[in-house]
């Protein structure tokens, strides 16, 4: 699943970067598509990692003394 996401919000901004004339709404339908599957991604993320996972990137386990 996250494959494809990946592939089709590639897609996605490709289609937004190249200099091709849409119609106004076809380029803001695609600009939703790609927010909404930016979002996606990123939450999928977050659902993948572990709280031990957060507290490595974060630089370690509590320190306090």
């Amino acid at each position: 699943m996250k494959k494809l996401i990946n592939k089709v919000g590639k897609a996605l901004q490709l289609i937004l970067q190249a200099p091709v004339k849409l119609p106004g709404k076809a380029m803001d339908i695609l600009r939703y598509l790609a927010i909404g599957l930016g979002i996606l991604d990123s939450v999928m993320d977050e659902k993948g990692e572990t709280k031990k996972d957060r507290v490595d990137e974060e630089g370690g386990a509590d320190e306090s003394q």
